[in-house]
């Protein structure tokens, strides 16, 4: 990625929102927020909106082993990003707290999520931009910008952006377990359903 970016007269390489002074032979990759160096040379900082990794340049190579060591520790930003794709569109992780998540949720035109249920977690979502058709137990409802809904746990529902532009929401999770296999799938027109994606039984 060095070789192939452009460099300043002192050999660093900037993609994104950063400065260097007094450094020479550094990579810096900002992603989305400015990164600054003083008086470093030959070093590597990338960074992401869930994690920073600095590393010499010389030692590079063994980013694997740093990873590795991370899954080791349980660390989840080793196994999934804050933004995650989907066939029907996309979330971001905004927020996480105790018995809380926020998350942005992006539809696709065309995109129909899942009918599915939770059985540890509630779910509030607000349209932000666009407008869905909201499954909800045997009621189909469209639901608008500024409008809001809530999914109770156990509730099976399904979302779909029926329009020719994407459909923005905000998602508000609560509940004693949040993880991503607390979803008991019954129909995905993506064939998703498998024994995997059901949530477990007992949870911490």
């Amino acid at each position: 990625v060095s070789a192939l970016s452009p460099a300043d007269a002192d050999g660093n390489a900037i993609l994104g929102d950063g400065l260097v002074v007094g450094g020479h032979g550094n990579l810096i990759h900002a992603g989305g927020r400015l990164v600054t160096l003083l008086g470093l040379d030959n070093v590597v900082v990338i960074t992401t909106k869930d994690s920073t990794l600095v590393a010499s340049r010389a030692r590079s190579e063994e980013v694997k082993a740093l990873v590795s060591r991370l899954e080791a520790e349980g660390r989840w930003q080793a196994r999934e990003a804050l933004q995650m794709f989907r066939p029907w569109g996309n979330y971001e992780q905004l927020d996480v707290g105790p018995g809380y998540q926020v998350k942005r949720l992006t539809v696709n035109p065309g995109g129909i999520l899942s009918l599915q249920r939770h059985k540890h977690r509630s779910e509030h979502w607000v349209v932000v931009s666009g407008e869905v058709d909201v499954t909800v137990g045997d009621r189909i409802s469209r639901v608008l910008p500024n409008e809001a809904l809530f999914i109770a746990t156990g509730t099976n529902h399904r979302l779909a952006n029926p329009g020719t532009a994407p459909a923005v929401l905000i998602e508000v999770q609560t509940g004693s377990y949040l993880g991503e296999d607390d979803v008991i799938r019954l129909e995905d027109v993506y064939n998703r359903i498998a024994p995997e994606t059901k949530a477990p039984d007992d949870v911490p």
